[in-house]
């Protein structure tokens, strides 16, 4: 594998911000920046060995410097929702920025996706590190991240997660990619297959209930390939308060299999496989026209996001799998996007 970097541009305080190629022997190529650790492009060849981009995205640093839903970014320190933005951990309570209706998203007013990366390249791997500080957006304790891309021969990017905190905290890290195996239109015609027989039902502001309710009849059930738009054409009530889409946990099944996603006019084909409990399946529903990237006007539905994580809101309900770390505990996790053609 090769890597190598240039200035993607500067912060307004005029902090350069660079930018990593890594490519393979068979071509692939992702590009990852500093600024918010973000997935900035991943090229694949489709059934007839075109390359294309199937990650949405900017080809300028100053779209990422302004609102953007999250392209790419690394999500920390907790991905996903809190009700209120409020939990208690060892009988402390704790109040975080409401920065999604009356909730807490994706680390607050100034998460991971924010905050500029220290990269060190490695021999087949590009390391990012990041100190936050006790008290960050709220969060208690200090903690040291590092995020680990690794692009194989396989064409599997991997991504490897570890932290650790000097005070009990909570954790939840992911990467919020927005994927379109065609490299431009809408992902309706694009196939989906998730290892899950159940999802985290919300209420309207996308806070789980609690329930765990089985996927089978309904718009939310991907055990097999299918059609994306076929689903999201039906009515539903989960539908509706994920505006007209998909923006739900998946329960994962046992082993490390968390979905595919196909796309068959192109023939390319994604496997995701990970170490964490859940998968947020989530169809873009919230684009709208207002951003131009790469592969032109990002309308609903332009991508879709497969973000594996701990569930929403997890500090508040304790029958979830546990999101706290606690010193001298080390956090780690890892995601592996496997890119293939199928004829």
């Amino acid at each position: 594998m090769n890597i190598t970097h240039d200035m993607f541009g500067q912060l307004d305080d005029g902090t350069p911000v660079e930018l990593y190629r890594l490519t393979n022997r068979n071509g692939l190529s992702a590009q990852i920046m500093t600024y918010g650790g973000t997935l900035v492009s991943l090229r694949a060849p489709d059934q007839a060995g075109h390359l294309a981009d199937v990650v949405l995205g900017f080809d300028q640093l100053a779209p990422y410097l302004a609102s953007h839903p999250y392209f790419g970014s690394l999500i920390g320190r907790y991905g996903n929702r809190i009700a209120r933005g409020q939990f208690q951990l060892d009988g402390v309570s704790y109040q975080l920025a409401c920065n999604n209706g009356p909730n807490h998203l994706h680390g607050g007013e100034r998460g991971f996706d924010k905050v500029l990366w220290q990269a060190q390249p490695q021999d087949q791997a590009l390391a990012l590190h990041y100190h936050s500080r006790n008290g960050a957006e709220g969060y208690p304790g200090g903690l040291d991240v590092q995020v680990l891309y690794t692009l194989s021969d396989a064409d599997e990017l991997q991504i490897d997660y570890r932290a650790v905190a000097d005070q009990p905290t909570i954790l939840n890290l992911t990467n919020h990619s927005y994927f379109n195996l065609a490299g431009g239109g809408t992902i309706h015609d694009h196939q989906v297959q998730i290892a899950a027989t159940h999802y985290l039902p919300t209420d309207a502001t996308n806070i789980p209930t609690g329930e765990r309710r089985a996927v089978a009849g309904s718009p939310f059930d991907f055990s097999q390939l299918t059609r994306i738009g076929d689903q999201l054409s039906r009515d539903d009530e989960q539908l509706r308060f994920g505006n007209g889409g998909i923006d739900h946990t998946y329960i994962l099944d046992t082993g490390t299999l968390a979905a595919q996603f196909y796309e068959p006019t192109s023939g390319r084909l994604l496997t995701v496989t990970t170490t964490q409990p859940g998968v947020q399946f989530y169809t873009g529903n919230f684009l709208d026209g207002s951003l131009t990237g790469r592969s032109g006007v990002y309308v609903k539905h332009s991508g879709l996001c497969l973000e594996t994580q701990h569930f929403p809101d997890s500090p508040n309900q304790p029958e979830f799998p546990s999101s706290v770390l606690r010193p001298g505990e080390v956090y780690q996790h890892t995601t592996v996007y496997q890119l293939s053609v199928r004829a």
